[in-house]
């Protein structure tokens, strides 16, 4: 059925993309009869193979970008020839791509297909707002459709799979790949999980415009102690089970078709050689079936972890149900060794190998070795005008509006304005992190963006006025991946005058600050998570001016704004917006586009409060609800001495230009019992100036359980576009499916009870009633 995506548009008319959207696991093409052929034909090619052919299919070594022409004469070559490679990731383009596969048809003995991977987190070459961005827009169309767009030009360009979607919760904002994930919420990862494997893999993997999914990385990567990169977690079942495994089962659930193993331990066990979670939980409770890889180097971590030397480490994770080790090779250079002394089987190797050659398979490789990758396809598609509109329309949809006061936004389209900050003109950092694919040069930057689409009646005059940071080194550090700075060396002093200077000279100041795209990402934590010092001075100096001051904050994560959220008149929270990132942002800013996103996680007051997220649970000590509102302090509750305990933006958070009223709040049964369902509704009004869209949202709090529950958890959230004026009511429908939760023995059920039912506005903001749900 073809879903129409609507932009909510200021000024001009709404325009609509048109996409085909997949809402059920893509293992469903496949008949018992595929099923059939599909084993017969893998079981005769097990039979034909050596002990080394088989270890090489578990191989996945990183290429390098190497050049066509390296394709038989490098080491890698030479191993494709000899079958001892599964994989490669990390070569772009379709001829070079078509050039390694060639090796390996050509070469090889029994001529099995490479699988090509890469990183295709947000975007190929035309990217989409980093995965954190793509949540606030809480649309999951689009969400899906950016996923198909890029498996689109992905797929053109050569590759079959993509290392995406990173459904790991988290609650810890010093973790730099917070910004690579979907947030805080369970509710709300599942739903991304499932948009992003549906997107990547349509309906059917054997077509060539699709790419095998990989969710990653399993299990609790983003619940490292400190939000350290890489480091221990340990926590609780019950824990895991509610709160941080939903997402990853919702994409198992969809179909998804590989998983990554995560670095850190979990239970004091290496997640890549855990048997409890590869084997026990990912494929005997959950049914998976595909194959699981590891994270670059895995195995040969579990080293550094503490748990053996290279090939007992190896053995470990091939009993643990790890089925193609990336780059670390230690199932090629020990497995045959350790077959040899009896501690791992032959039926152990043959299952991981059967694993990937039935993903194989299901790709359609060994049909057409070739059908990833046709130069000319991706001549038309890769960076399209097409999929750059749609990148543009996705991009203004995440954006979140934080504050406006006096209604500085949108601007008026006429006068002079000063567009100031260090990341007004810099194309590297507008895609953001882990934008492997993207050719920087082509990315639309914030004052290229605004000349383009408002230059011909706005006069826009721009000054740097700060680097990054104060401190030189660490601006280094950020310049990772090519994504440089562009650092100005001139003194502090003199970037200030000239960016007061031209603010002088306008009528409105637009300010870009924030992260640089590095700042966050893969080994990007941070112990301080504010705006550097050089760019709130900036801020500062630029207040004494009474120039209005809209701010552009540029961000891969929550980040504690007390410091400056009172001397912008608006903060539009940008993200990393992607390739068409200038073109948006002016399209928010100047009204084309009227903001809709929401926060998918908490921005905390300051880092003190760190973890805080909306779906904690009460202590035996909470503090009243009126203390909180006041924020009062009370001696022997649950509260800082120096600090509120509400967020600065709670979860689910975000504005508009125009304003939403809820009200007459109603549910159809205040007793319900056994499996009955009921519906939920609120009346919701649009009495702003502007047409608009607003994300309403649905919790619900288990009041009284057999563990204790959270104060309220997201259980329904519906993006509701009205007119000015216009209102709707809107309904949701609760079942007992959603009451349920795991017990301290995990047992999944819900229990009957008192129910508080919440719709609002955002996490902090809603309407209550109760219910009593029996049995």
């Amino acid at each position: 059925m073809k879903k129409l995506v609507l932009v909510a548009a200021l000024g001009l008319a709404p325009y609509f993309f048109a996409q085909e959207m997949v809402n059920k696991p893509v293992q469903a093409y496949q008949t018992e009869q595929y099923k059939s052929k599909k084993k017969a034909f893998v079981e005769s090619l097990l039979a034909k193979m050596t002990v080394d052919e088989k270890i090489g299919q578990l191989n996945l070594p990183s290429a390098g970008d190497f050049t066509t022409g390296q394709a038989q004469s490098s080491n890698i070559g030479k191993k494709i020839e000899d079958g001892l490679v599964g994989g490669l990731f990390n070569i772009k383009g379709a001829d070079k791509i078509r050039a390694v596969q060639k090796v390996a048809i050509e070469k090889s003995r029994l001529k099995i297909p490479l699988i090509f991977g890469m990183d295709v987190i947000h975007g190929y070459e035309t990217t989409f707002p980093i995965p954190l961005g793509l949540a606030a827009s809480w649309d999951m169309n689009l969400i899906q459709q950016s996923a198909r767009v890029a498996a689109n030009e992905a797929s053109a360009d050569g590759i079959s799979w993509t290392f995406s979607p990173m459904t790991d919760i988290s609650r810890e904002p010093r973790w730099g790949r917070i910004s690579e994930g979907s947030g805080e919420d369970p509710y709300l990862g599942s739903e991304i999980a499932k948009a992003m494997v549906y997107g990547y893999q349509g309906k059917d993997l054997s077509l060539s415009n699709t790419i095998m999914a990989c969710v990653k990385h399993f299990a609790l990567y983003g619940a490292g102690e400190a939000g350290m990169d890489y480091n221990t977690v340990d926590m609780s079942r019950v824990r895991m089970f509610n709160e941080f495994f939903p997402p990853y089962k919702a994409a198992v659930d969809a179909g998804v078709g590989s998983v990554m193993a995560s670095f850190n331990e979990v239970d004091g066990m290496p997640a890549t050689g855990n048997r409890w979670l590869q084997t026990e939980v990912l494929r005997n409770q959950w049914g998976f079936d595909g194959f699981v890889v590891t994270d670059y180097t895995g195995i040969n971590e579990m080293v550094d972890h503490g748990v053996g030397d290279l090939q007992q480490v190896s053995a470990l994770a091939l009993k643990a149900g790890i089925d193609m080790d990336m780059v670390g090779e230690g199932f090629l250079t020990t497995l045959k060794k350790s077959l040899q002394e009896g501690k791992v089987t032959q039926a152990e190797i043959d299952l991981a190998t059967r694993r990937v050659l039935e993903a194989k398979y299901d790709l359609g490789l060994f049909t057409d070795p070739y059908r990833y990758g046709d130069a000319k396809l991706a001549k038309k598609e890769v960076y399209s005008q097409k999929n750059r509109d749609i990148a543009r329309n996705v991009a203004a949809q995440s954006m979140v509006l934080m504050k406006n006061e006096n209604n500085v936004l949108p601007l008026k389209a006429n006068g002079t304005v000063a567009v100031i900050g260090p990341l007004v003109n810099n194309k590297q950092n507008m895609t953001g992190t882990w934008s492997v694919a993207a050719q920087h040069a082509n990315s639309v930057t914030l004052m290229k963006g605004l000349q383009d689409n408002f230059g011909k009646n706005v006069k826009f005059i721009s000054a740097k006025g700060a680097n990054i940071d104060y401190d030189e080194k660490l601006e280094n550090i950020y310049a990772a991946h090519g994504k440089i700075t562009d650092r100005d060396n001139r003194p502090k002093e003199v970037l200030l005058k000239e960016a007061v200077d031209v603010a002088n000279k306008a009528d409105v100041i637009i300010l870009a600050i924030g992260e640089s795209a590095e700042m966050s990402g893969e080994s990007s934590s941070r112990t301080e998570i504010t705006i550097p010092q050089s760019q709130i001075d900036l801020l500062h100096e630029l207040k004494k001016t009474g120039k209005p001051i809209a701010m552009v904050l540029f961000t891969g994560r929550p980040l504690a704004l007390t410091n400056v959220k009172d001397l912008p008149d608006a903060i539009l929270n940008v993200w990393f917006a992607g390739s068409e990132a200038g073109n948006a942002i002016a399209d928010v800013l100047y009204g084309k586009v009227n903001p809709s996103g929401k926060l998918p996680v908490t921005f905390p007051r300051s880092l003190g409060q760190v973890p805080i997220y909306y779906n904690h649970k009460n202590t035996g000590r909470p503090l009243s609800q009126e203390k909180v509102d006041k924020c009062e302090y009370e001696r022997f509750r649950a509260n800082y001495m120096d600090e509120c305990n509400t967020p600065l933006y709670p979860f689910g958070y975000g504005l508009s230009y125009t304003q939403f009223a809820y009200s007459d709040m109603n549910v159809t049964n205040t007793n319900p019992k056994g499996n009955q369902t009921i519906q939920a509704s609120i009346n919701l009004r649009n009495t702003g100036n502007y047409d608009g869209a607003e994300v309403v949202q649905l919790y619900i709090r288990d009041i009284v359980g057999s563990n204790t529950r959270p104060v309220k958890e997201l259980k329904g959230f519906q993006k509701v576009f009205l007119k000015k004026g216009e209102s709707k009511r809107v309904t949701f429908t609760i079942t007992p499916e959603d009451l349920k939760f795991y017990n301290h023995e995990l047992k999944y059920d819900w229990e009957p009870g008192e129910f508080e039912i919440m719709i609002g506005t955002n996490s902090a903001e809603v309407q209550k009633t109760k219910i009593n749900w029996s049995k």
